[in-house]
């Protein structure tokens, strides 16, 4: 039988369905009655082995030089390369491609050592399936602690870090260990008097120790929450009402120096905490209403009063001056005589009579004073 097989192609010669060898281009004939067969197949791309094992056709150094054949060892990962440039992740054990037209290469990456190498560019791990890898991301103020089958091994600074998931099962926890806040809203509380209060307190803390708040605690904020709680209500209501309204800072200092006392227990460090608000009931806010509108209308009284005690002290001191000085008394006459002459027409004085006494007379006082 006649075959023609092309540049880009080859033949697979078997009898009796055993491979032969391989042919390249050209006229090739074979007989059928003899249990000759010619599979024809073009050399790109990967090789299909014509369900004949590698290591039979490996024996035709025609095949061995047209092919190249690689095998990815155990704990390592293969990237096939067509004419420099990546193609694909290999994820089978061994691969064999024709070498002719285009030149294939599989890099090997070993992950024996769980912290991936520099060696694996970007574009490299796009193409790795993410069961293989973990990925942890630090961002900035965070502290990341990784582990190796639930053991701890070592705390991750800001950056990205990625580890191999083939000798160790690897897990990961980021921990923000920038300040937060911690808002106690609408805490009702009992005064030593037996008034109902509502109060909100605020409180700034950070994380102290990453490992050991990882190992000790599971619900930082819930916890810190109930303990804030019970310290707000220890120590407000050993207060009277009036005294928390006058010693709200002093309170605040309690309340900050009680969670001191309990930093450790939380793996934190409280950095503030104080009264914001206090709220108190509808009936008592109009009784505080009542008493401040009193206080100040008593204050305006008083000072009334003492104004007035002032301005008749004054007028006191000018008519002993006025007694004491006639100068001066001559000068409040034109003063007085000034301040008439603004409000009427004309004035006639005549006589031996004191301005004054005229002036009284005209304005029906009488006699001036």
């Amino acid at each position: 039988m006649r075959y023609i097989i092309k540049n880009n192609q080859v033949g697979f010669v078997l009898k009796n369905g055993i491979f032969q060898k391989i042919v390249m281009a050209g006229i090739w004939h074979f007989s059928k009655i003899l249990g000759y067969q010619v599979e024809i197949e073009e050399m790109t791309g990967e090789l299909n082995y014509m369900d004949v094992p590698y290591q039979v056709l490996a024996k035709d150094p025609m095949f061995l030089k047209a092919t190249v054949h690689m095998e990815i060892p155990d704990g390592s990962m293969g990237f096939i390369y067509r004419n420099g440039n990546l193609t694909a992740f290999a994820n089978r054990k061994e691969y064999t491609f024709w070498n002719v037209f285009d030149k294939y290469e599989i890099r090997i990456v070993s992950m024996a050592e769980t912290e991936m190498g520099a060696e694996v560019t970007r574009q490299m791990l796009s193409l790795v399936p993410a069961k293989y890898y973990t990925c942890v991301q630090v961002g900035e103020g965070e502290i990341g602690l990784v582990y190796y089958d639930n053991v701890m091994q070592r705390q991750l600074s800001k950056g990205v870090y990625r580890f191999w998931n083939y000798t160790h099962n690897v897990t990961y926890t980021v921990l923000d260990m920038r300040q937060k806040e911690l808002d106690i809203v609408g805490q009702e509380i009992l005064t030593k008097d037996k008034i109902g209060i509502r109060m909100n307190v605020a409180c700034m803390y950070k994380i102290k120790d990453a490992v050991e708040f990882t190992a000790t605690i599971s619900d930082l904020k819930g916890q810190l929450y109930s303990a804030a709680q019970l310290v707000v209500r220890a120590i407000v209501g050993n207060y009277r009402l009036d005294e928390i309204l006058e010693a709200k800072e002093q309170i605040s200092g309690e309340i900050y120096a009680a969670l001191k006392e309990r930093e450790a227990m939380f793996c934190v460090t409280f950095l503030t905490a104080g009264i914001k608000d206090i709220i108190l009931p509808g009936e008592i806010r109009e009784i505080m209403n009542s008493v401040l509108v009193a206080e100040k209308a008593a204050q305006a009284n008083v000072i009334a009063r003492r104004e007035e005690v002032a301005s008749t002290r004054s007028l006191l001191n000018t008519a002993k001056l006025m007694d004491e000085n006639r100068t001066l008394y001559k000068l409040k006459e034109l003063e007085y005589l000034e301040k008439i002459c603004e409000k009427v027409g004309d004035i006639s004085v005549n006589g031996s009579a004191g301005i004054l006494e005229q002036l009284g007379k005209i304005t029906g006082t009488g006699q001036a004073v």
